[in-house]
């Protein structure tokens, strides 16, 4: 899995189109050797510091928080473990917490600190103030 830290090395440019249409490939990056496509969802301001909102990224839902030290991460919307929202859930630099039943997956693999099983990461960027999930 791959965690998406702010300091990460800025994706190329990407003209954003309408939210949620995919946005032009890239050859290099996050992309590169089929990792996937990337997609305007919304704008950074959509998410305020320290919460985290649901978007569409092509056909998948996702969940992207915007940490208080303006650190974007994006994962699966919704928990394996009981289908909980995950953009409802808690968040700090290491992990985010179901807001179910507490479950909390580490941002930096998205493995479950207990039992259930990880969540799936998503590379996201911030793009000229457009918010850009690859899926």
């Amino acid at each position: 899995m791959i965690a998406i830290r702010s300091d990460a090395p800025e994706a190329p440019t990407i003209a954003p189109p309408e939210a949620g249409t995919p946005a032009t490939e890239v050859s290099d990056g996050a992309a590169a050797g089929g990792a996937g496509v990337p997609h305007v969802v919304g704008r950074v301001d959509d998410v305020p510091p320290g919460e985290g909102r649901a978007f569409v990224a092509g056909d998948v839902q996702v969940a992207v928080f915007r940490l208080r030290d303006g650190s974007l991460h994006a994962t699966q919307a919704v928990c394996p473990h009981s289908g909980g929202p995950l953009a409802d859930g808690q968040t700090d630099a290491g992990v985010l917490v179901c807001p179910l039943h507490l479950y909390a997956f580490r941002w930096s693999d998205g493995t479950c600190t207990s039992t259930a099983p990880p969540v799936r990461l998503f590379p996201v960027s911030d793009q000229d103030g457009a918010l850009v999930v690859t899926v």
